[in-house]
């Protein structure tokens, strides 16, 4: 390397600061969704829909695009917030001049496809809709503040730059085109916009009380041009979200404000035109910094439909949950084969493709869209499908036509398959096993389908499934039990699986069966790292991939929920306050937890992890009250070797308190299913 000349003065090099994943901000409007850095730029976003390539890719690359707002010469805010009960991002910025405020949400506003009927819409219309428009609002709190405005799409994954041009005779609106791309937008700003390449620009000063706007738009209702009229339509969408709060049902209680935000994100990864749950908003966020663990998680899974289903149903969402059910009653419908996900419009071919141009976030490659796991044999599908078509049945009372021929169809599927290998819950990629989880999931799938032939009148079926049940859950018993009484994780090992816990949750057996309260005493015992739950231990199966993985959230979550069951309240209670202590600033999770850092990791936010969330928040709540408990400390009381796990405290309630012994009503237990409490 060269030695300077003298008298020249020597910078350091330039570093790009990688944002933790779970410091993002999350934006949806329902069927676009952006995360938002700590330091105002939008580094991720794909049009027109969730799955679509994306428009600012800086999240996976440093040149894939971005759109920042933020003061000149500073980068860390003062703080970060959602305005309550909304999906609007509030950052607050002090620097040595003055405060400045930026707002940034995804529009939505009043119905307004009345004289022409949507084209992608199959659910029934709301009064609102998606109006295709990012916007940005700036206010000066106090003193004066420098502030800029950089917008530099790039389209398709960060494959194909733009070209700006102005829209009319003034400096305030152009238009980011590429050759070769359907897709356009618009960027209205009351700031001057100025171009250098793909890079559209604006600089202001802003004194005490100065307002701006900007606003990036495609495909929908016009942008505003003043801010009076960008201030209007963020007021709207603000209570929108409000009101949509304001209908599900949430406990009085400390960690009410987890619930809610859980709700929210679940209804931000929620596409409105079909009703479909994205299992996450992102691509290729890795589950080792690094690793190739580095999948496309915005699609559904069909197994996700029994979890969304409690989960909305739980806090009084059964609009969402309808919605949910009804897509996936539309893909299965006529099918004897079903997959165990598709797009969020139904889609059935999700070819899985490397993006090579890209290094990843933390250089994990590869960067994969599309999920080759699509076309996997997973046996747990029939089970899931047949546990939804149930609770779905038990809430609304009755079966429409369609019903019925599904259940018929999918539970013979499931008696034709149960006695072979797949790939399991965790779509593995090595060889097939016979996983138990998945065979309990088959036991599922025929004895809900008995049930709900027996409550529809056929009784010569559901004694028949009856039976058949009862010979897949005497062959788990045989073959997927080990010698001290623990449930392994497939035939022939002992090693253990996190997903068996979900066997006293999905009623396998009851919680007071000997062989439950060994399995979750094993898994909380020699599964868990600082008692975070691990979904195996990577050495003790081939899964076709390399390196570490953190712990899975959702597990750990589900052990809450496991350990109520088995009468270990004080120490699901404390596991449950840990988990919520390591939620991102904002209240939101990844799919994975580093145990050692608390750093999270994976695809972000996780849809699964706030259902399992939401499910054990009640578990423990619900105890709390019929025993008039009461919480001892919110989850930021717990200091950092609380959290971690250092302290020397196994989370197993030493504190003196007699454990709690008592059993959370499954749906198929109580009357009122239309409020279940589950995993």
């Amino acid at each position: 390397m060269a030695l300077p000349a003298p008298g020249e003065t020597v910078r350091p090099p330039h570093r790009t600061r990688r944002v933790p994943i779970g410091d993002y901000g999350f934006l949806s409007d329902g069927e676009v969704s952006a995360l938002v850095a700590p330091a105002g730029s939008i580094d991720w976003m794909c049009l027109p829909r969730f799955d679509s390539p994306s428009i600012f890719g800086r999240l996976l690359g440093r040149h894939a695009g971005s759109f920042r707002v933020a003061p000149a010469d500073i980068s860390v805010p003062a703080d970060v917030r959602y305005l309550p009960g909304t999906m609007i991002l509030e950052t607050s910025w002090g620097t040595p001049s003055g405060w400045v405020i930026v707002r940034d949400c995804l529009l939505i506003g009043p119905w307004h496809h009345e004289d022409d009927r949507s084209r992608t819409y199959r659910r029934t219309p709301n009064d609102y809709e998606a109006e295709h428009i990012l916007l940005r609002t700036i206010r000066c709190a106090s003193g004066e503040v420098q502030t800029t405005m950089d917008c530099e799409p790039v389209f398709d994954y960060g494959r194909t730059h733009v070209r700006w041009e102005y829209t009319g005779e003034s400096y305030h609106q152009a238009v980011a085109r590429a050759e070769g791309s359907d897709v356009e937008v618009t960027l209205t700003s009351d700031m001057r916009l100025g171009f250098e390449g793909g890079q559209a620009s604006a600089r202001t000063l802003l004194k005490e009380g100065d307002v701006r706007f900007v606003a990036l738009s495609w495909n929908g209702a016009p942008p505003p041009t003043t801010y009076q009229d960008a201030y209007r339509r963020q007021v709207w969408t603000a209570h929108h979200w409000q009101h949509w709060l304001a209908r599900g049902q949430f406990p009085d209680h400390p960690w009410r404000s987890y619930l809610q935000r859980s709700a929210l994100t679940l209804k931000g990864l929620t596409y409105s035109p079909t009703g479909a749950i994205a299992a996450a908003g992102t691509t290729s966020l890795p589950e080792t910094p690094g690793g190739n663990r580095n999948y496309d998680y915005r699609f559904t899974w069909i197994r996700d439909a029994t979890f969304a289903l409690w989960g909305l149903y739980s806090l009084g969402f059964d609009w969402e949950a309808i919605d949910f059910f009804s897509f996936i009653a539309d893909l299965v419908a006529g099918e004897d084969e079903i997959q165990i996900m598709y797009g969020i419009g139904g889609e059935k071919q999700l070819t899985e493709t490397e993006l090579d141009h890209l290094p990843g976030y933390a250089d994990s490659r590869p960067v994969r869209i599309g999920n080759a796991a699509y076309g996997q044999k997973q046996h747990d599908v029939w089970g899931a499908l047949l546990d939804s078509l149930f609770l779905h049945f038990k809430a609304a009372n009755h079966l429409d036509n369609r019903i019925w021929p599904i259940i018929d169809t999918q539970v013979q599927q499931a008696l034709k398959h149960w006695r072979e290998p797949d790939a399991g819950i965790w779509e593995v990629r090595g060889e097939l096993q016979h996983f138990t989880s998945s065979k309990i999931m088959c036991w599922v799938a025929v004895d809900r389908g008995a049930r709900i032939a027996r409550m529809s009148g056929e009784d010569d079926k559901a004694a028949e499934w009856e039976l058949a049940a009862q010979e897949i859950k005497d062959d788990i018993l045989a073959h997927g039990v080990d010698e001290r009484g623990v449930f392994t994780q497939h035939y022939g090992t002992t090693a253990l699986d996190a997903s068996l816990l979900l066997a006293p949750l999905l009623r396998f057996l009851p919680p007071d069966d000997e062989r439950i309260r060994k399995t979750v005493m094993a898994i909380a015992d020699e599964l868990t790292v600082h008692d975070l739950v691990l979904r195996y231990k990577v050495d003790e199966i081939d899964d076709g991939f390399s390196g570490e993985e953190g712990s899975f959230t959702i597990c750990s979550f589900w052990l809450v929920s496991a350990l109520c069951e088995i009468g270990e309240f004080e120490r699901a209670r404390r596991l449950c306050a840990k988990l919520l202590s390591f939620a991102g600033p904002l209240q939101l999770y990844a799919e994975e937890i580093d145990p050692h850092t608390g750093q999270h990791l994976g695809n972000f936010p996780q849809a699964f992890t706030h259902l399992a969330l939401i499910n054990a928040v009640l578990h423990v709540i619900r105890i709390e009250e019929e025993h008039q408990l009461f919480l001892t400390a919110e989850p930021a009381a717990l200091n950092a070797g609380e959290v971690l796990g250092r302290d020397g405290d196994d989370g197993a309630g030493e504190s003196g308190e007699a454990a709690v012994h008592t059993t959370t009503a499954h749906p198929d237990d109580v009357d009122d299913v239309t409020r279940p409490v589950a995993p």
